[in-house]
């Protein structure tokens, strides 16, 4: 169903994850691309690693008695069928349209994506059955939980198509990155482009840092004038 999913270079994976989504969306704005973190996307609990990962996505939609049922569980479109699905290391972005009274993934499917290897969880809904999911080990951005399941407010229509998740146009193969601050949405096409751009803003932002636990003062420093530049430049060539 939908598009096959792709493998993401693990060179990129290594680069990116030392590269923070607050300078990604410093370096995507910079481009003319506001809107590409997902609002409601917080860590389940502190301290989960950032993650680099191909977005495999999910959607659901509005719940209808009809369909949303837990007979639906079992058919052939239903999430279960969806995390068979996914391939390992990417990351499952679902569209629960920002409801926050339905669990959309429990410890069981969780556990079960754990086991296949799926980098992460994020979505702008919420999670059921807290302790076990935090048990499964499976990395999890969401707006919370909820004890009710899924279908007490939404109804899983599909997965590798294009989704909103968190107000964001999410396509299949699009590269997410999530750490403390969120999710945020590298375009797969802009991924060559913007990779370099935000290594080299995070290195120099790291300058800034230093820069300013030496006493210096913001003006002129941050954003950088020609002298801070050459500063800068001057440091980068004895770092290799």
């Amino acid at each position: 169903m939908g598009i096959d999913p792709l493998p993401l270079d693990p060179e990129l994976v290594r680069i990116l994850s030392g590269v923070t989504t607050a300078t990604l969306t410093t370096v995507l704005l910079k481009k003319g691309l506001r809107n590409l973190w997902m609002r409601g996307t917080k860590p389940l609990k502190p301290g989960q690693p950032r993650v680099v990962a191909r977005a495999f996505t999910l959607r659901f939609v509005p719940a209808r008695e009809d369909l949303a049922t837990p007979a639906s569980w079992a058919s052939p479109i239903s999430t279960r069928a969806a995390i068979e699905a996914m391939p390992p290391g990417c990351i499952a972005v679902v569209d629960a349209m920002g409801v926050t009274d339905a669990g959309i993934f429990g410890d069981i499917l969780c556990a079960r994506m754990q086991k296949r290897g799926v980098a992460g969880l994020v979505t702008d809904g919420v999670i059921r059955d807290l302790d076990g999911v935090l048990a499964s080990g499976l990395p999890v951005w969401c707006q919370g939980t909820a004890a009710p399941a899924s279908v007490a407010g939404l109804t899983f229509v599909g997965w590798q198509e294009p989704i909103g998740c968190g107000g964001v146009a999410v396509f299949p193969n699009d590269v997410v990155v999530v750490d403390a601050d969120g999710a945020v949405l590298i375009p797969a096409d802009l991924l060559e482009t913007v990779v370099p751009i935000a290594v080299e803003q995070e290195r120099f932002e790291g300058w800034v840092v230093h820069e300013v636990a030496a006493g210096v003062a913001l003006p002129g420093l941050y954003p950088a004038n020609e002298a801070t530049l050459a500063r800068y430049q001057a440091w980068a060539k004895t770092q290799g």
